[in-house]
């Protein structure tokens, strides 16, 4: 969830660090949604398209996107707009960080894009919560109370059962209770301060191997059910990744 994403970036002191100088950085999979095209534009705005669908997004671009920021380099991220559904001209600079917070509803689906992340969390949140917080949210987006409604029973639920839930056997970390559990998110935010002060020295960041897979630092592991999330250490670069609520 992007809020369990604020809350560490907040518990670290990042949201006060200007952003060329942050250490840590938050990057949403909800920027990836792929251009529209008219017909598919015409059902997004009557409801009717699925955002919540593996095609919705960009992959390739999502990929090689988050290759350039392991690499250290500065990125240009699209900007989405979710009143019209559409990617706008303008983009958002990404400068490299120690550590990335990628977070989305289906970061573990593709496996090119699973297998760059050194911890995988599963953020999870009770089924009502989430309904009511997308309910908050898409009436502030302009949108009538009975489209949300039928747009969540006819799109959102039957693709969370079936490609988000099914991703939850890939985490590493399971945070059950969204950002009311401080507990897990503080273990997640000591592991970052680890991670920034050199504590953890043994990742081989940098190190892929063959395959394009990265090694691995265990981390305890939780046993409950949620959304999804996990971490990579590439060059100087961490990603922690952690599932957002749908479009």
């Amino acid at each position: 969830q992007s809020t369990v994403c604020e809350k560490i970036m907040e518990l670290l002191g990042q949201n006060e660090v200007e952003q060329r100088q942050r250490k840590v950085l938050i990057l949403s999979q909800d920027s990836f949604y792929k251009v529209l095209t008219a017909e598919q534009q015409a059902k997004a705005l009557k409801g009717q398209y699925n955002f919540d669908h593996p095609d919705a997004f960009d992959n390739d671009l999502m990929h090689s996107t988050l290759k350039s920021i392991v690499e250290g380099k500065t990125v240009e991220v699209p900007t989405y707009d979710f009143v019209t559904h559409s990617r706008l001209a303008e983009t958002t600079v990404v400068y490299p960080a120690d550590v990335v917070l990628f977070e989305g509803i289906l970061v573990f689906y593709n496996q090119d894009i699973r297998d760059m992340f050194h911890l995988r969390l599963f953020v999870d949140t009770d089924s009502d919560v989430r309904l009511s917080r997308r309910v908050l949210r898409d009436m502030k987006r302009g949108r009538d109370l009975e489209q949300i409604l039928t747009q969540y029973t006819t799109f959102v639920k039957p693709a969370f059962e079936e490609f988000c839930l099914p991703t939850k056997k890939y985490a590493d970390v399971i945070i059950p209770r969204g950002v009311d559990n401080m507990v897990a998110i503080n273990l997640i935010v000591q592991h970052i301060q680890d991670i920034l002060n050199g504590d953890i020295c043994k990742w081989q960041r940098g190190a892929l191997n063959g395959h394009g897979r990265t090694y691995k630092r265990p981390f305890p592991e939780q046993a409950e059910s949620g959304g999804g999330g996990g971490v990579l250490a590439a060059g100087k670069r961490s990603h922690l990744e952690s599932s957002s609520r749908p479009h």
